[in-house]
């Protein structure tokens, strides 16, 4: 017979100890409990004892100076920070200044897809995504300019009510353009 592996065994045992944690507060059994926020650890002694504490505890991590950078608006050097949405760079004069890096500032975009904004007439419709993924265009005269459609802009002229701009849709019949006004919708006829 072989010998058996005894890591195996001590991390199950490692596994049960964090199961059956016990409250520092007051010695009661901590268990998993549910809130609108999430799970959390909470003592069986609620509401005695009070004590809760979160199942993943993050860590925070501290602004790292870029040297030899600086912010476009105030000469600040920037950082690399953690925020709300993970890390970002940004002025490491916050919140003085309010300076956040573009994080598709270094790629090149071809000029020949921009289409231009329908409702400014100033700005250009950008490709961005939101915290989820997904994929919507909008003006880069934002906050001026609060333009945005979910489907890849075309230019062009709506037959039915004159917007425009045209809008990209993959339809079970095919690729097919359809007006980028929400009151209209007309889809061309190709």
């Amino acid at each position: 017979m072989s010998e058996h592996d005894d890591s195996l065994f001590e991390r199950h045992e490692h596994a049960l100890e964090k199961a059956y944690e016990v409250c520092p507060e007051c010695g009661s059994e901590l268990a998993i409990k549910h809130s609108k926020s999430g799970a959390f650890w909470g003592c069986v002694s609620y509401p005695t004892c009070q004590y809760t504490r979160p199942i993943v505890e993050h860590q925070k991590v501290e602004d790292k100076i870029l040297s030899g950078s600086s912010c476009p608006e105030c000469g600040h050097e920037l950082a690399v920070k953690q925020g709300r949405y993970g890390m970002f760079i940004g002025c490491s004069n916050f919140p003085v200044c309010h300076h956040i890096e573009d994080p598709n500032a270094g790629a090149e975009e071809d000029k020949s897809q921009l289409v231009d904004c329908p409702s400014c007439k100033k700005g250009q419709l950008h490709e961005k995504q939101s915290r989820y993924g997904k994929t919507f265009y909008a003006c880069d005269g934002y906050p001026k300019c609060k333009f945005v459609v979910n489907f890849q802009p075309v230019a062009g002229v709506c037959e039915e009510c004159g917007f425009s701009l045209l809008v990209k849709r993959n339809m079970a019949s095919g690729e097919k353009l359809q007006c980028a006004n929400k009151k209209c919708g007309h889809f061309q006829i190709q």
